[in-house]
């Protein structure tokens, strides 16, 4: 009976994923660093985590809002894509590749969320497990969200531990046969779900097991696998020490047998290395962890392969001061870059996390009842950064700077005939920083110029002595010594939260406690105005 239950469910299976309803046409591949469209634009993944790999094995939040609100909220914020995670289990396993919505619930005594479930998804109830994940991939297609099927771990639940089982190749609960099985059922279920882009092959390698020739084993045999089954979808790789670790592919690529649909995902947290923000000034904290990201992974920019961020966050409550102290460096580096980047995370609560119910998420961008924002602010921030600054088809402009200020994510911007403000990035001015180190006007002569403490900076055709220059360790304090008053000073933000004025330079010292990030602007390049 259990087999012929189980024919049963791959058959309605089959039925489903050819109804799929996605009309978001994406077969995306890459061009250098960059992931493009057909046409040969650039696309910028600015995605969310939607976390669908713990014990219920359902996407999270359907027992507080209908899938489809939960989509429609995703592209009100401006994400245009989902990092939908899963386990290997849900494919892979007799007992729970049968179960359905309702039964799995049921087992673990979820009873309130079952119960909100009926209420917001009926529909779902009935299906099993891979039926529902991909009724959520349906209904993102339907509202032009494009999804990264990311195999999260083996076993359903909590991720990450070092030796939970499910870190690396070998360990009990990863058996990378079965791992290549579900890979390969997952990647031939979404063969034609235009919206599904992407596979990421496994998340956060780790454990006393991991080791890099067998890194490039098994993932090189999973990339296959995957491009046999649907070679639409690009293929994501993640590195060691929970994918903080790509620095070995600075001395051997992989082999594969395709190109141009390869990419590499890295993840960034304060903790992961949190010495330096508990300890150190917070430019020493922010060029240390820049420098370490950039040897560990960013490096593989340069090299032309493309590297997408696919987990970084903070805590939204605000409480946390590495995570308030990290936000603005990590900001500064993903418009420096210009990266491709996944926040952690959609949910504002879980069904059941670590043994709690309803257990809350402080990193989540929805709140609890999944009705609104949690932190309005963080989100603002980020949300900026959905927009590319360059790349191909983004290049309606010379190469320019943009004067990015990651405090508030805005650009500097010419308000009127002389003053400065700032604005949002894709409508700001664009700047050039000469060899001579002003900072003019991409088009013109005119600079930027300051007199005295406390007052606004303005543009001035004067140029002869108004030389810039990064002068913390951060190299986000953009200093003038010709002034007036003989003192260093730098560009900072004015009390009004938008003009843009020039007081002593602060926080260049050891001093743990001193926040500098007012006066933090990064110099990032661009080719795409509006202004």
């Amino acid at each position: 009976m259990k087999s012929l239950s189980l024919l049963l469910a791959s058959l309605i299976l089959s039925i489903v994923t050819l109804s799929l309803y996605t009309p978001v046409a994406a077969v995306l591949s890459t061009k250098s660093r960059w992931i493009i469209d057909e046409s040969g634009k650039r696309v910028k993944l600015a995605c969310v985590n939607w976390p669908s790999h713990l014990q219920p094995i359902v996407a999270e939040g359907l027992h507080k809002q209908p899938v489809d609100v939960i989509s429609k909220s995703i592209v009100s914020r401006g994400f245009n894509c989902v990092r939908l995670t899963y386990a290997t289990f849900m494919l892979t396993n007799e007992s729970l590749a049968s179960l359905t919505v309702k039964s799995s619930f049921e087992s673990l005594n979820l009873t309130d969320a079952l119960q909100g479930i009926g209420v917001h998804n009926p529909s779902l109830l009935d299906l099993t497990l891979i039926q529902a994940y991909q009724a959520v991939v349906s209904n993102l297609g339907e509202n032009e969200v494009m999804v990264i099927l990311d195999n999260h771990l083996t076993v359903p639940g909590w991720c990450c531990g070092y030796s939970d089982g499910n870190g690396f190749f070998g360990d009990k609960y990863f058996d990378p046969d079965v791992w290549i099985q579900g890979l390969q059922k997952m990647a031939t279920s979404f063969h034609s779900v235009s919206n599904v882009v992407g596979m990421s092959l496994r998340n956060e390698l780790r454990g006393p097991r991991q080791n890099v020739t067998n890194w490039y084993r098994y993932m090189q045999k999973g990339a296959e696998a995957i491009h046999t089954a649907n070679p639409n979808v690009l293929v994501i790789l993640s590195g060691l020490s929970f994918d903080n670790d790509l620095s070995f592919l600075s001395s051997r690529q992989v082999q594969l047998s395709f190109t141009r649909k390869l990419v590499f995902e890295v993840h960034w947290y304060s903790f992961s290395d949190s010495k330096p923000w508990s300890t150190l000034n917070t430019n020493q904290a922010c060029t240390k962890t820049s420098g370490g990201f950039m040897g560990h992974a960013g490096f593989l920019l340069a090299k032309e392969w493309p590297l997408f961020m696919s987990e970084f966050g903070v805590d939204n409550r605000g409480v946390n001061d590495n995570d308030n102290r990290y936000l603005g460096c990590i900001l500064a580096k993903l418009a420096e870059l210009d990266l491709d980047w996944a926040l952690w995370a959609l949910q504002g609560s879980y069904y059941l996390r670590e043994g709690i119910v309803d257990h809350g998420e402080t990193f989540g961008v929805l709140s609890a009842d999944w009705n609104s924002s949690q932190n309005t602010t963080v989100l603002q921030r980020i949300q900026a950064l959905q927009k590319p600054f360059q790349g191909p088809g983004y290049a309606n402009s010379p190469l320019h700077q943009k004067i990015f200020h990651p405090a508030t994510a805005l650009c500097v911007t010419q308000k009127s005939t002389h003053l400065l403000q700032l604005g949002p990035c894709d409508q700001s001015t664009a700047w050039r920083y000469t060899e001579e180190g002003n900072i003019k006007l991409r088009i013109g002569f005119s600079c930027i110029k300051v007199e005295r403490a406390s007052e606004p900076v303005q543009l001035g055709i004067d140029c002869s002595r108004e030389k810039w220059e990064p002068v913390s360790v951060s190299k986000m304090h953009l200093a003038s010594m010709n002034t007036s008053e003989g003192n260093r000073l730098c560009l900072d933000v004015d009390r009004d939260g938008k003009t843009i004025v020039a007081n002593p330079c602060n926080c260049l010292s050891d001093n743990h406690n001193c926040d500098p990030t007012s006066q933090w602007f990064k110099l990032v390049n661009s080719t795409n105005n509006f202004h």
